[in-house]
Formats: structure tokens, C-alpha cells, sequence
């Protein structure tokens, strides 16, 4: 059996594992948290390279990718010190197939939200989940100011993104990482800031610990793209009156894993020994027939074209 483990600085509580069977391999997928402890997250992968197939890097990411500019984490490059066999991933090679279908994919099977008002929590981590949305006409709020830095200004167009991304990315890509993105217990505290734009919005985008950590307590009607969810997260996302949850990956196990534990469990099955190029990804995800899932929480609550 093919083993994929993601090593995540996140929350422990949201360690999962599930097997099945792709393409006539079986595989593994595993989710380890480290509650932030980097040096432990450090240690586990030296402890067991050489023994899986293929590692994911959960909970952070080596860089970021603006259209086509790559800026570096710094960081994070510490984590994988100890790995000398096998090969590591962060998700960006699934990110960069996924995410950018999940505007259409969800236009085609529920139609298209009404009123086309999106709110993407940090474009600069998501840039291929958002940027259909400004192709397809939609009002849009990019937060990255807002909910990284605590800087209360919008952006509103692709324009203003890469500007931001050029002037900041080189200096944040130098910080500590939780400086910049909550790990540990930090994931699992709800602070709601600038509500009015949640309220605003119809879709609501970005990684799932800054939508809960920055959401107000109803976002009904609302729906919500983006990467790992738990039972938990699903549930709080339903009593919050969200009408429909999409995730970039499909649901395992009664959760999403993220685009990193995808991301390994494609190298895993490949045989090949290494990280995948773009095109092999998508030629696997395809074979796969992997789509995002869509799962209705109180579907009635949206108007749609």
C-alpha cells in the first residue's frame, strides 16, 4: 500500500487519515498536526522520511504564487531540513488545477449566486480560486490588508492584488510564519472583523481557518469556497446559515483533505520517487476525475441566475 502522510503545523484536533484505491494503487492519506511546534513538525519528517511515499506540508506553504510571480516563504524552509529520501509537497501543483475550476464547476451545477458580489479573505494564498471570479464579472473584495496585516483597505482589482503582492510578499516572505498566518490554538479563535463585507458578499473565498477565525456569527445565504474542512467545520458552517460549502478537494472520511495531502497522494500513486510537474497533475487528476465537492447546508437561502 502507497502511503501520502501530511505533516501540518496546524491544530492536532483535526488529524484524519482514510484509504481507497486510485488507478490500482491502494493509498493512505494521513494528517499529523503539531499545534504550531515547528521543530516537532521538523523532527516528524525526519523521522519518517524514507519510510512513505509522499510527504504533504500542511498548515504552511514555501511560497506564494501572484499570476505567474513565485515569492518565497522563507520561513518554512526549516521544516523539511531532516528529509533527505522522499519527496515533499505544499499543494500549489493541485491548487493551481483545482481551485481555478471551482467557479465554473459550481455555475454549472447550481447556477450563478446572486447578487455577483465575492469577498476572497487573501487573494495572494488563493490567487487561482479568485481570479475566475474577476474574469466572470463579479464585484470583488480582497482582503489580504484587512485580515493579514489588520489594515482596514479593500482591494478591488487584479491591478491592485499584484501591486500589493510586489511590495509586500519580498518583505512578509522574511517574518515568521505565524506572524503572518494563525497555527496551533490561534486557528481555533473566532474574532469577527469587518463584518460589513462578509454581509456584503454572496461567495465567500479563502482558507477555512481565516473565514472562521474573521466570520460573524450568521453568514445566511452565503457560500463558501475553500480548501480543508472537518464534521465540525461543516456543522458550524450550517448553524451559521451557509447555503452551500464547496471545497476544492472531494470529500474523504467525512472531511476535505487539503490540496497538500491531494498533492502527495497524486506522487504516491505516480510511483515516480519526486514531486510532479503541473502537467503530470492534472493528467492524474483527470484520469482520477477528481471535482470539487459541493455539499448543501440550507440551499433554499440562495437566489440564483
Amino acid at each position: 500500500m502507497k502511503r501520502a502522510v501530511s505533516i501540518s503545523i496546524g491544530s492536532s484536533k483535526r488529524d484524519s487519515a482514510a484509504e481507497l484505491e486510485l488507478l490500482g494503487e491502494r493509498v493512505r492519506l494521513e494528517r499529523i498536526g503539531t499545534n504550531g511546534d515547528m521543530e516537532r513538525a521538523a523532527q516528524l519528517f525526519g523521522e519518517l522520511d524514507g519510510k512513505v511515499d509522499a510527504f504533504g506540508m500542511g498548515g504552511a506553504i514555501r511560497g506564494l504564487t501572484v499570476d505567474d510571480k513565485y515569492y518565497p516563504l522563507h520561513s518554512v524552509d526549516n521544516l523539511t531540513r531532516y528529509v533527505k529520501q522522499t519527496p515533499v509537497v505544499d499543494g500549489t501543483g493541485v491548487k493551481s488545477t483545482l481551485e481555478g475550476r471551482m467557479l465554473a464547476y459550481v455555475e454549472s451545477q447550481i447556477g450563478v449566486p446572486q447578487p455577483k458580489r465575492f469577498l476572497i479573505t487573501s487573494m495572494t494564498d488563493r490567487w487561482w480560486m479568485a481570479a475566475p471570479f474577476f474574469e466572470g464579472g463579479y464585484e470583488c473584495v480582497v482582503g489580504d490588508l484587512m485580515f493579514a496585516l489588520g489594515v482596514p483597505i479593500a482591494i478591488h482589482s487584479i491591478k491592485g492584488v499584484k501591486r500589493l503582492a510586489a511590495t509586500m510578499l519580498p518583505v512578509i516572505g522574511r517574518l515568521p510564519f505565524e506572524w503572518v498566518y494563525p497555527i496551533g490554538e490561534s486557528q481555533e479563535h473566532n474574532t469577527p472583523k469587518f463584518g460589513k463585507y462578509f454581509d456584503w458578499a454572496t461567495v465567500i473565498a479563502g482558507d477555512c481557518h481565516y473565514i472562521k477565525r474573521f466570520m460573524p456569527a450568521r453568514l445566511d445565504g452565503k457560500i463558501i469556497f475553500t480548501n480543508t474542512t472537518t464534521k465540525e467545520d461543516v456543522q458550524d458552517f450550517r448553524n451559521a446559515g451557509v447555503a452551500y460549502l464547496v471545497t476544492s478537494t472531494p470529500r474523504l472520511e467525512g472531511r476535505s483533505f487539503g490540496t497538500n495531502v491531494m498533492e502527495a497522494m497524486l506522487v504516491a500513486i505516480s510511483g515516480k520517487g519526486r514531486a510532479l510537474s503541473s502537467e503530470e497533475l492534472r493528467d492524474l487528476i483527470d484520469q482520477i476525475g477528481l471535482k470539487p465537492n459541493i455539499e448543501p447546508l440550507n440551499p433554499d437561502s440562495l437566489t440564483v441566475a
